[in-house]
C-alpha cells in the first residue's frame, strides 16, 4: 500500500483561488533554510481576468493593528516577497518542480500553478509571547504567512473575498555538535567568617529537547560559619523584544524547592532534576511560545540561535534559558543570598529524514475552513473542516 501525504488546502471566499502546500514547518538549519514550495490552484472565470499573486511574508507584531502612539505602527514587515504566478511568466513545463509540485500539477489540472520561495539567512524563527487570559487582540509574535490574491498588479489591496491566507512556521531544530557540558561556579566570603562557602553547579549537556529533564548537579562545600538554607533549584526563560523596545521577561518554567540546609563547616553534593514544561503555565502572561499553528498545540519557545553578521535587532525576539540555584546564607549577624547560573539550549531534536517516492501517491487533502469571532481574531482565522 503506497503511503499518504497530508496536503494542506484552503480556498479564498469566491472559490477564485486555493493555496496546496505539503507542510506548514520550515525548518532553519543555520546554513540553509527548507524553501517554501506550493500550488495555486485558480478558477479563470472567478478570477474575472485579473492577474493572480502569491505572497511571503515575516511580520514582528506588538500590539493590534489598530494601535498607533505618536505615529509609530505596531506593525511591521520583516520581510516580504511577491511573484505572479497567473498569467505564468515563464513556460510551466520547462520549469524545475520540486517532487511535490509535480504530483500536485498531475493531480489538479491545467488551471494549477507552482510557487517557490526561499528565505534570506537573516530572518527569525517564529516566536510569540502568550497573552494573559484577559487580554485581547493580537499577540505579540514574529509571524510567517503565504497569500494568494487576484488583481490587476501586485501593489493594489486584494480583496478579502478573493484572497486566502495560510500562516506557516520557520523552527530551529538542535545542532548535531552540541558544545560542552556548560557550568559555573562562585565563591562568597562573608564577614565575621575566616574561610569562604564555595557553590558550583554544572548539567550533563548542553542542549535538551523540548519535554526532557534537566540533571542539575550542585556542589556546596560551606567552610564559613553560616548555614546555608532554603535552597532552590530553577529554569528559567528570559525573553528580550529587542524590536520597538527593549522589553526584557524573566519566567520560570520549573523549580525545585528542596528542603536541604548545609550547616556550617559541612557540605552537600546533590543532583536535582527539573523538567520544563508549558503545561504549568498556560495562563502565564510574557511567556514565549514556539510560533502556533491555530488549533494546533505549541510548546515553549525553543533557544534562539544568533547567526553570524545578523542584528539582532532584525529577530524581533531573543529567547534564552538559563538554571538558577539559590541559598540563603544565614548568620547571627543578618542573612545574603547566594546564587549562580547555568545557560542551556532548549530546542526540537531534528527529524528523521522524510524519503520523497517520485511515484504518485495517494494524497489526503486537509481542508482548511475560515470561521468569523468577532472582536478577537480577524476573518482569516483558520480551523479544521468537521470531518
Amino acid at each position: 500500500m503506497s503511503p499518504k501525504h497530508v496536503i494542506f488546502k484552503k480556498l479564498s471566499r469566491d472559490k477564485s483561488v486555493g493555496v496546496y502546500m505539503g507542510r506548514r514547518d520550515f525548518v532553519d538549519h543555520c546554513d540553509f533554510v527548507d524553501p517554501v514550495d506550493g500550488v495555486v490552484l485558480i478558477d479563470p472565470e472567478q478570477a474575472k481576468g485579473k492577474k493572480v499573486f502569491v505572497m511571503l511574508s515575516c511580520t514582528f507584531r506588538y500590539g493590534r493593528d489598530d494601535m498607533d502612539v505618536l505615529g509609530m505602527a505596531f506593525r511591521r514587515d520583516i520581510f516580504l516577497c511577491t511573484r505572479q504566478v497567473y498569467p505564468p511568466l515563464q513556460d510551466i513545463d520547462r520549469s524545475i518542480h520540486t517532487k511535490l509540485q509535480e504530483r500536485l500539477l498531475r493531480k489538479l489540472g491545467i488551471n494549477a500553478y507552482p510557487f517557490f520561495f526561499e528565505f534570506p539567512d537573516n530572518l527569525p524563527c517564529s516566536v510569540a509571547l502568550q497573552p494573559a487570559p484577559t487580554d485581547v487582540g493580537k499577540q505579540c509574535a514574529v509571524e510567517f504567512e503565504v497569500k494568494a490574491f487576484c488583481a490587476d498588479n501586485q501593489d493594489e489591496k486584494a480583496q478579502k473575498r478573493s484572497s486566502v491566507r495560510l500562516a506557516i512556521r520557520k523552527v530551529q531544530h538542535a545542532s548535531d555538535q552540541g558544545g560542552p557540558p556548560p557550568s559555573n561556579e562562585t565563591t562568597c566570603e562573608f564577614m565575621m567568617s575566616d574561610k569562604p562557602l564555595h557553590m558550583s553547579a554544572s548539567l550533563d549537556k548542553e542542549t535538551y529537547y523540548h519535554g526532557e529533564t534537566i540533571h542539575v548537579s550542585v556542589d556546596i562545600d560551606n567552610s564559613s560559619s553560616k548555614d546555608v538554607k532554603n535552597i532552590t533549584v530553577s529554569a528559567e526563560q528570559i525573553t528580550n523584544v529587542v524590536l520597538y523596545s527593549n522589553d526584557k521577561y524573566v519566567r520560570t518554567v520549573a523549580c525545585d524547592e528542596s528542603s536541604d540546609t548545609v550547616p556550617s563547616g559541612t557540605s552537600l553534593k546533590k543532583v536535582y532534576s527539573l523538567r520544563p514544561m508549558l503545561d504549568s503555565g498556560r495562563e502565564r502572561r510574557g511567556l514565549a511560545l514556539d510560533g502556533k499553528l491555530k488549533h494546533e498545540d505549541t510548546n515553549l519557545a525553543s533557544s534562539t540561535i544568533v547567526k553570524e553578521e545578523v542584528l539582532k535587532e532584525v529577530l524581533g525576539m531573543l529567547v534564552s534559558y538559563r538554571v538558577v540555584v539559590k541559598g540563603t546564607a544565614a548568620g547571627m549577624i543578618g542573612s545574603s543570598e547566594v546564587a549562580v547560573e547555568v545557560p542551556f539550549l532548549l530546542m526540537h531534536p531534528k527529524p528523521d529524514a522524510v524519503k520523497e517516492s517520485d511515484g504518485d501517491d495517494d494524497m489526503v487533502f486537509e481542508e482548511f475552513k475560515r470561521s468569523y469571532l468577532k472582536g478577537i481574531i480577524g476573518d482569516d482565522d483558520e480551523s479544521p473542516a468537521e470531518p
